[in-house]
């Protein structure tokens, strides 16, 4: 966790509208307020939320009209401290030719990119379910040609967050990816791991989903709510915290720095072993369920970027196919 530290009002055109699910329009008063290019096919994109009265900060890779759209969310500081994907991955360069909008939200840390019952005096008004499944969505196909096909994935804190956005908003995406994240919000270990991601940012858990008993937590729990997950495109990882092949003096990160490899195999280690264990039962309970799914429990790894970069790379399949791309 340490190291962690430093997913329009227009109307889609109606030929679309018989073929995929239509997106719920953008809430009063949102909007886009800038884009700017940052060179090749990168925007910068602000958009004004409505819901979390400020504006909010996108990277994007747009390879023009007529492609749809992959969500992927940042780690638990949201990409504020530590870096966001562009920066502690390839995602630039791997999707640089490839027919699909990327869309990182810049921001968001602690936020479980959820709707918080109450604002919190340190990390203030978090209302993304809202933002990320009503109001961004519509805005974004409107101004760049989206399709309306949508994917979101999400790592540590933010899978979580990807597996409960497709839940909350089943008609929006077609795929999700979760890599690395504890899909336990209801039960007491993984309330505990959400009190110290939160707290170590200043968080009060209880503004985000109430009491621990309070049903919030327990309707944010994607293995009670994995039935409503049926029908979309699923990849699910998890490395067990074992070191494996990017926990070396040359993996990405790590530079040659003795600090910096045992923070990753001893932290990292720890953080992915508790992942690991609040992963599995996701994967059986879907088993259960006869609902498919791409599970990859890794023989070896930690909590770590490098990763989650395999993790896109392997996932993208996937979610090209249900993407239809």
């Amino acid at each position: 966790m340490h190291r962690l530290v430093s997913c329009s009002i227009a109307v889609i055109a109606a030929f679309t509208a018989l073929v995929w699910p239509p997106v719920a329009a953008a809430d009063p008063g949102s909007g886009i307020v800038e884009v700017r290019p940052l060179g090749g096919r990168q925007l910068e994109v602000v958009v004004y939320s409505a819901a979390m009265n400020r504006p909010i900060t996108l990277w994007m890779s747009h390879p023009g009209a007529g492609a749809p759209a992959l969500y992927l969310l940042n780690a638990v500081d949201g990409g504020e401290n530590g870096g966001p994907w562009p920066r502690r991955t390839d995602v630039e360069d791997f999707f640089a030719d490839k027919p699909v909008n990327v869309i990182v939200p810049m921001g968001g840390r602690a936020s479980y990119y959820t709707d918080w019952i109450a604002d919190d005096p340190v990390l203030g008004r978090n209302k993304w379910t809202t933002f990320l499944t009503r109001e961004l969505p519509p805005l974004l196909d409107e101004r760049f040609g989206m399709t309306g096909r949508n994917a979101v994935a999400g790592l540590s804190m933010s899978a979580t967050s990807a597996l409960n956005l497709a839940i909350a908003a089943p008609e929006l995406y077609q795929a999700v990816g979760a890599y690395s994240g504890c899909a336990r919000t209801s039960d007491v270990a993984g309330q505990l791991l959400i009190q110290s991601e939160l707290a170590l940012f200043g968080g009060n858990a209880a503004n985000m989903w109430g009491a621990l008993n309070n049903p919030a937590w327990a309707e944010n729990d994607p293995v009670l709510h994995a039935d409503r997950l049926r029908g979309k495109a699923l990849y699910i990882s998890a490395g067990n915290g074992l070191p494996g092949p990017h926990d070396t003096f040359g993996a990405p990160g790590i530079g040659g720095n003795p600090g910096a490899l045992l923070d990753r195999v001893l932290v990292g280690g720890v953080m992915e072993t508790v992942v690991g264990r609040c992963t599995r039962p996701l994967a059986d309970r879907l088993a259960a369920l006869g609902i498919p799914a791409t599970v990859d429990m890794r023989a070896a790894g930690t909590h770590a970027w490098p990763y989650w970069q395999d993790d896109v790379h392997r996932s993208w399949p996937m979610f090209a196919s249900a993407l239809g791309v």
